[in-house]
């Protein structure tokens, strides 16, 4: 798992090869996605959550993906600018990725009538029902919502490379399942 040192180092470097002095990189607090490219801002950003438990690779990935961006312009979105700028700077991956989230920072927990668990960072606006039970909504398959406390020991071993987080004391049902789907 990546330190986070080395991830700002491989950001700056990047930046600088690429982007120049007027683009910055800084970590967030994101839960479901790795990567940020703010065109306002010219500032690139991972998140601190997430960098940690991705491996080098992933993480090296993720920056080329957001200076591809960076690079592409705001309107190029994913599309075939973006893809030959991501592919030339050594980018393999797609537009989205299936990995690990920080479920376990998710304040709301939905559960269903099959027992299905569902995990979300804000509150849900509508009624949700589960895709696991039904493709489509289905008042049968309705999620009951309930809010947790997420400890200050969950936050920072959230923050903690994987391959050297201590174990934390915690409540069993303060972890969900470890891979839901986020952009990158």
């Amino acid at each position: 798992m990546s330190e986070p040192e080395r991830v700002r180092v491989w950001a700056n470097a990047l930046i600088d090869q690429h982007l120049g002095p007027s683009w910055t990189f800084g970590f967030d607090n994101a839960k479901r996605r790795a990567g940020l490219c703010d065109f306002r801002r010219k500032r690139i950003s991972v998140s601190r959550y997430l960098s940690a438990r991705y491996d080098d690779d992933t993480n090296h990935q993720t920056l080329l993906h957001e200076v591809a961006h960076a690079l592409a312009g705001p309107a190029a979105g994913h599309g075939a600018e973006w893809k030959r700028i991501a592919r030339s700077l050594g980018y393999v991956g797609g537009t989205t990725h299936d990995g690990e989230t920080a479920v376990e920072l998710a304040p709301w927990v939905g559960v269903c009538p099959a027992g299905h668990t569902a995990y979300r960072h804000r509150r849900p606006p509508r009624a949700t029902s589960c895709v696991a039970c039904a493709p489509r909504f289905d008042r049968r398959h309705l999620f009951t919502w309930t809010r947790r406390e997420i400890s200050a020991a969950t936050r920072l071993a959230a923050m903690t490379p994987r391959g050297d987080a201590a174990p934390v004391e915690s409540d069993p049902d303060d972890a969900g399942p470890a891979h839901d789907r986020h952009r990158f």
